[in-house]
This record gives C-alpha cells, sequence and structure tokens, in this order.
C-alpha cells in the first residue's frame, strides 16, 4: 500500500503547474466537453505510466542492487531540483480542431506531452524502487487524475487560487527526501 500512497501523492503534486496540467486546462477551454477529455487523460495516463512502470521495473532486474540505488538517489534528487523548474505550454503544444473527435484528440496530445515528463520519470524511479508495478502504475495514475480532473472541471478559477510555486517547492523537498532515503538506506 506505501508504494500506491506514495506514487499518488507525489504524481499528484509533481503536475501541479506541469504542461500536461496545461495541456488539460487548453483542451477544457477549447473543447468544452470534461468527459471525453477526463476518459482521453486517463487511457493516456495508464498506456503512458504502465508502460514507465514497466521500464523501472525492468532496471532493478537488468542492475544490481548497489548502482540501482545510486541510481534512483541520483534520480530522486535531479527530480527535486527539476520540480523547482516551472514548465509551460509551448504554442506547438495547442491543441488543433478534433478531427477524430475530443476524446482521441486528448488521448493522443496527453499521451505524447507525458512522454519525458516529469511524472513519467518519477513513474520510472517509483516502480525501480518499490518494485510494484500494479501499486505504482495504479497510484500514478490516481494522482495524474486528482491533480487534472478539477482543472479540466473548474479550470482557470482552481489555477489562479493554487500557489503552484509553494506546490513546486513541496514536491521538491518530498523527492530530495526520497533521494536522502534511498542514499542513505544502503549498507
Amino acid at each position: 500500500m506505501e508504494a500506491f500512497f506514495v506514487s499518488t501523492g507525489i504524481v499528484a503534486l509533481a503536475e501541479m503547474g506541469d504542461k500536461t496540467q496545461l495541456l488539460s486546462l487548453v483542451l477544457a477551454a477549447r473543447f468544452g466537453r470534461p468527459w471525453p477529455i477526463l476518459w482521453g487523460i486517463l487511457v493516456a495516463t495508464l498506456a503512458n505510466h504502465a508502460l514507465a512502470g514497466a521500464v523501472g521495473a525492468g532496471v532493478t532486474a537488468w542492475l544490481g542492487p548497489q548502482w540501482l540505488r545510486w541510481i534512483l538517489a541520483g534520480s530522486f534528487l535531479a527530480m527535486a531540483a527539476w520540480m523547482l523548474v516551472p514548465d509551460r505550454l509551448d504554442d506547438g503544444d495547442a491543441p488543433t480542431a478534433p478531427r477524430h473527435g475530443v476524446f482521441v484528440t486528448t488521448l493522443v496530445a496527453f499521451f505524447l506531452a507525458e512522454m519525458g515528463d516529469k511524472t513519467q520519470v518519477a513513474t520510472v524511479m517509483l516502480a525501480a524502487q518499490y518494485q510494484a508495478w500494479l501499486a505504482v502504475v495504479a497510484g500514478t495514475t490516481l494522482g495524474m487524475m486528482l491533480a487534472n480532473a478539477p482543472v479540466v472541471w473548474f479550470g482557470e478559477r482552481m489555477m489562479r487560487r493554487v500557489p503552484v510555486r509553494a506546490v513546486h517547492v513541496v514536491s521538491a523537498l518530498i523527492f530530495l527526501g526520497l533521494g536522502l532515503g534511498v542514499l542513505f538506506s544502503g549498507d
């Protein structure tokens, strides 16, 4: 259960102000159809994080425990620093008119935007650390939905009230704690 709860919390915090959360806001503002957008986000996140979790679980089988510990600690510490760099949505990332419908547009845009994103990297690291693929993927997906569903439903009003910088600092501190915990947990 720890893997599930930690994964949920970390991704929900890491997603605040992230480019995929901004993409959710753009999709909601542009299309005004929350249900197909939410289903697109859910399916894209499940697919993306299932792959990321598999990579994380596979890495532990390939590397020895000592190398894995150093890589995980370094990765968590790097994520702590990365959390302090705010994301922005590039002009080229804005969705175009939905030729294949709002669901498919959301699915594709969200899946691609999530590639190499903080939350995808976090999913790889969490799966490697906990060796609990299902719990991590379920947790990171829930965290993603907890961060994005309110944006789809309440949009810009919510984004103005959430102190995104403070959330990024809290997320950075959590990743710092995880990195130090992994670093100093060795034999």
